[in-house]
């Protein structure tokens, strides 16, 4: 079957096209066949950070064209699909609402079933195309600028929190420290670029791995005190080395992700570890999971490839063909949830 999925949760308008299909064994085999997205980044550059006003009226003007251009490409027309996939939360409650009221209006005025998808679940759904393999259950950490959770996804449609930020996302925590050290948003990839020319020792930071028996996080200290410390040498006007601040911070991410993903394993039992999400294509926090997972031979890691672990309609088109086969349907009252 043909699903076409509609995401607009932040700042990028994405409509993609899938095929789904099972295999002789009854594998999910899922192709992408589009994947069109629309970055607003220019637009919010200049403020440092998302506007939601902004990005909602982004959305409005590109969804329209931006489905047309996928069924295109995907050799298809709306006649074809056989259900229409929509981020319906969590996210930016405007944003979420362009897409929700887009998706539903093409769903029902042609008849075709409507599928609503929680964008997390969509973030850990996209390991899929890279790993057809993969079958649940598993262990998947969710990181990206609005999230950052460890989920028990026990099969395809059932998906346990087991862990959470209680404050700051990991790509939110990037972005600030980027922007107070002058770098233009998104700042999370600048600095993991810069990260391997400093030196991590430069400066000792508290762990953002939570030190009682939950699987939280808090990122919210961790970069209250890279800030401060910036702070603190502008106002004795200072100088420090940007690669060095980079350096240290990306470590106390690392180390902290490490030691909860580690605490999680042993606790459920899992030997299969995903990671998903827009900081998932941060290259120091993969090879810190593979270095584990070589040392840990146990236990075997899932990345997705780095096109598909920004915000992208492809991995909501994914979670909704398993919603759909689930009996997931949305109807006239479906609306948007800002959180999940």
């Amino acid at each position: 079957m043909y699903i076409l999925a509609i995401e607009s949760s932040c700042d990028e308008t994405s409509s993609s096209v899938i095929r789904a299909e099972t295999d002789a064994c009854g594998v999910p085999q899922l192709t992408i066949l589009s994947n069109r997205i629309a970055s607003q980044i220019p637009l919010h550059t200049v403020y440092g950070g998302v506007v939601p006003e902004i990005a909602s009226r982004a959305h409005a003007e590109a969804v329209s064209s931006l489905t047309y251009e996928a069924l295109q490409e995907a050799g298809i027309s709306v006649s074809d699909l056989g259900a229409v996939g929509v981020t319906a939360y969590p996210g930016l409650i405007g944003a979420l609402l362009v897409g929700v009221n887009f998706a539903k209006s093409l769903a029902f005025a042609n008849n075709i079933p409507l599928v609503p998808v929680c964008h997390i679940w969509g973030h850990i759904a996209a390991n899929y195309f890279t790993h057809p393999e993969l079958k649940p259950p598993f262990l998947a950490l969710v990181a990206s600028g609005g999230h950052t959770s460890i989920v028990h996804v026990k099969s395809y449609t059932e998906f346990e929190t087991i862990g959470r930020t209680r404050d700051d996302a990991i790509g939110e925590a990037f972005d600030k420290v980027a922007r107070v050290m002058g770098m233009p948003y998104p700042g999370g990839a600048e600095m993991d670029r810069i990260a391997y020319e400093g030196d991590a020792s430069y400066l000792k930071l508290p762990s953002a791995a939570i030190a009682d028996e939950t699987l939280d996080f808090s990122f919210s200290g961790l970069k209250t005190a890279v800030i401060n410390h910036l702070n603190t040498l502008a106002q004795k006007d200072l100088p420090y080395n940007r690669a060095d601040v980079a350096a240290s911070f990306t470590q106390a991410v690392v180390s902290s992700v490490v030691k909860k993903l580690d605490a999680a394993l042993r606790r459920t039992g899992e030997t299969k570890l995903v990671i998903a999400g827009g900081v998932a294509a941060n290259s120091h926090i993969r090879t810190a999971l593979e270095q584990y997972c070589a040392k840990h031979t146990n236990i075997r890691l899932y990345l997705p490839e780095k096109k598909l672990c920004g915000d992208n309609g492809a991995m909501i088109a994914a979670q909704a063909y398993f919603e759909y086969s689930a009996g997931v349907r949305g109807d006239t009252t479906l609306n948007a949830r800002a959180t999940l």
